[in-house]
């Protein structure tokens, strides 16, 4: 989730197809990618939409347990907008599993966000920062790989909560797990 122009769809397409296109307009499009974490395989599908108060409007972004916060470093609105996108998903859901993502790496010289900065508001919203560039594919992979470890690790303590209280169990999937 993002403000416009900030690399959604770029980090998307190098994620998914190892591919970077200086201008793709967006049109909610969804992709797919087999990825191994931890020696554990996923299906990831982040889901891309054109803009993020469009976007949450859909119904399977409410479903989401896992979010990509992005920003662009060159840009500071795109930065001081994301406290308001937090809030417009923990509204429906105080559980979600965010990454802050500061994009646009390759671009330093632009830079209007420091990395100091990306990381205390990460402090803030008590969750992990990476800097990416999706032009180099920079720590691309590393975003997802580190979502999809969240998400684990908090479904094991819901697990071992849900054991712990004796409550009847779900059978889990074993082999994949999905985010938008």
């Amino acid at each position: 989730l993002g403000d416009t122009a900030v690399g959604k769809t770029a980090i998307a397409l190098q994620f998914a197809w190892n591919h970077f296109n200086e201008y793709h307009p967006t049109i909610d499009e969804t992709y797919r990618k087999q990825f191994i974490v931890d020696n554990r395989p996923c299906l990831i599908e982040p889901m891309d939409g054109e803009g993020t108060d469009e976007f949450l409007r859909h119904p399977w972004p409410r479903e989401a347990k896992g979010f990509i916060l992005l920003y662009s470093i060159v840009s500071r609105s795109t930065f001081d907008r994301l406290e308001e996108i937090r809030k417009l998903v923990t509204i429906k859901d105080k559980g979600v599993i965010f990454i802050l993502v500061g994009n646009k790496c390759d671009l330093a010289t632009g830079r209007e966000v420091s990395t100091e900065e990306g990381a205390a508001l990460a402090r803030q919203f008590g969750c992990q920062f990476i800097e990416t560039s999706a032009k180099t594919a920079q720590n691309v992979e590393l975003v997802f790989a580190t979502l999809i470890r969240a998400l684990r690790q908090t479904r094991s303590d819901t697990i071992g909560t849900s054991f712990a209280h004796a409550e009847p169990r779900v059978k889990e999937r074993k082999n994949k797990c999905i985010i938008l």
